[in-house]
């Protein structure tokens, strides 16, 4: 697994409305200063956006966040509890370890690590480390060449450490990322396929709010599943080339909303409509908005596949840092269990 932040999490904007991807992602963190109301140490796990683990340091077991987790072998739970501890260990040396080289005798000061894989359309993978100190990109892993890059010149040991031939540990963390990790997301997508891949169709509703000489149009697009939507503004047909748009965020019940904006100046005979494109539509919606009648909303036939189960409101309690890179590497593994989720790793 992989270390996290307690901040906010954004994670990965998707685009793209094919998304028969899947995704296998862990974050570590470790802090500094105890009574920052975070533990000391916390590891969480997604599939896609769904939080399905979770350790920290005040509980001391790695726990199921989701139903379908508990289908795994009788002894992934205590044997990746084991495994936590161990990183949590580590962690805690490598805290020291950074403030050390950032020349801090105190204060608050948080490591963190991100990584995982993608099982993307056409069944072509792809792998990722990154590593953060203090809101900042400390290091990550090249996974071309199997090689660390330090970010900062603080990480320099670290990845002069890690790269050296005695060591390999970015040729080996490729290659957990690119076979192990992969297994782990096949068996979690199959235990989960119900939850993960159920689609639930979009509800829109459009809106012009008057700016002066011109019009703001907002699109709102929620309540959909899964994650990948397209959602554009069109004049007279053809897109419109200027617009704004929100990140797509997660709602409480597991589904997800949209706010795409235009600024325009409507004009006798011009026609201003929402396009929305999502897999759980048989054709995109096109919802036309008209000046006579400020708000339209739009709620499809709703054709749920699977059961609609709640998801964990934890998504938005995580995040990396500023950018949508993230973590820290402290982690400390035997790779030697069946139900290791962590790559080799050692000590900053």
């Amino acid at each position: 697994m992989g270390k996290m932040s307690p901040l906010v999490v954004l994670l990965l904007h998707v685009s793209a409305v094919s998304s028969d991807s899947h995704s296998l992602r862990y974050y570590m963190t470790g802090v500094s200063a105890p009574g920052s109301r975070l533990p000391e140490f916390s590891i969480v796990g997604y599939v896609d956006d769904r939080e399905i683990v979770n350790y920290n340091s005040e509980s001391g077991r790695m726990k199921p966040k989701v139903k379908w987790m508990e289908k795994v072998d009788p002894g992934y739970w205590e044997d990746n509890t084991q495994i936590a501890k161990e990183n949590e260990a580590v962690s805690r040396h490598s805290v020291r370890t950074l403030m050390s080289r950032f020349n801090q005798t105190g204060g608050f000061h948080i490591i963190q690590e991100m990584y995982g894989c993608e099982r993307r359309d056409g069944g072509s993978v792809t792998g990722y480390m990154q590593y953060g100190y203090d809101g900042g990109e400390f290091m990550s892993l090249d996974t071309q060449t199997g090689t660390y890059i330090s970010t900062m010149s603080q990480a320099q040991i670290t990845a002069q450490r890690w790269n050296r031939p005695e060591a390999q540990m970015g040729l080996r963390n490729k290659n957990y990322l690119e076979t192990e990790c992969v297994d782990w997301l096949q068996k979690y997508v199959e235990n989960g396929r119900e939850d993960l891949e159920r689609r639930v169709q979009p509800q829109v509703k459009v809106s012009g709010q008057k700016k002066g000489d011109t019009m703001m149009l907002h699109c709102q697009v929620y309540g959909f599943h899964p994650r990948a939507v397209h959602v554009k503004w069109m004049k007279n047909g053809d897109d419109v080339p200027d617009y704004e748009t929100t990140r797509t965020l997660p709602n409480p019940d597991g589904t997800y909303q949209i706010r795409v904006s235009a600024e325009v100046i409507p004009k006798e005979g011009e026609s201003y409509s929402c396009y929305v494109d999502h897999r759980s539509l048989d054709e995109p919606l096109n919802v036309v908005w008209e000046p006579s009648n400020p708000s339209v909303w739009v709620t499809p036939v709703v054709v749920a596949v699977g059961v609609i189960i709640l998801l964990a409101a934890a998504i938005g309690g995580f995040v990396l840092y500023r950018r949508k890179k993230a973590g820290y590497k402290t982690t400390s593994i035997s790779d030697t269990s069946s139900s290791n989720l962590f790559p080799n790793a050692a000590k900053a």
